[in-house]
């Protein structure tokens, strides 16, 4: 083979690796996207650089495909809908108690479905995130907001936001609207 030839196949080689990379580079920006929607761009506009955010979205998912995140029984649907339909009816009279208890009954419900809840909403955010990236938002949004509580800092209105929020997720997660009457459940 003379050099020239070399050069060719060498110049081919190297052009067919440079095509395949971005083609993947590509698939997988496609694949982050599709399944993380609006937090992937999240994601990029947080860490401000997107291969940083889809390291990072990589990373969540594989933390979590180590959970074992399953259904809960419609016992236990339920009782977390119950549970859910007396805190809002507290509401009315006590809604600094109300947004507390809707953050617990949230937490309640993620470790019921497997996630290992933690005290840094952060990190509960980006777990859930993986499987529920279209609610994830209204979870920080409530948790701010009853963080704001906590320090005197939410007024009604707010609490009232975060109990629309916080619903959001917790809808989601139990995998059904908790206003459904028995016979519709049926």
């Amino acid at each position: 083979m003379n050099t020239t030839v070399v050069i060719l196949l060498a110049a081919a080689a190297a052009a067919i690796a440079v095509a395949l990379a971005f083609y993947y580079r590509r698939k997988r920006t496609e694949q982050l996207h599709n399944r993380f929607g609006p937090e992937y761009e999240r994601a990029v506009t947080q860490l401000g650089d997107r291969q940083k955010a889809e390291s990072e979205l990589e990373g969540r998912t594989k933390r979590v495909k180590q959970f074992h995140i399953h259904a809960i029984s419609a016992e236990e649907r339920r009782r977390f809908a119950d549970a859910w339909r007396a805190d809002q009816a507290r509401f009315v009279d006590e809604p600094e108690q109300a947004v507390a208890e809707a953050h617990g009954l949230v937490s309640a419900l993620m470790r019921a479905r497997g996630y290992p809840v933690s005290t840094e909403f952060q990190q509960n955010a980006a777990d859930l995130s993986v499987d529920h990236p279209g609610v994830v938002e209204h979870y920080r949004t409530a948790c701010i907001i009853a963080s704001r509580r906590e320090s005197g800092q939410a007024n009604t209105e707010d609490l009232r936001t975060a109990m629309v929020h916080y619903r959001e997720l917790f809808e989601e997660l139990l995998g059904r609207t908790v206003t459904e009457s028995e016979e519709v459940r049926r």
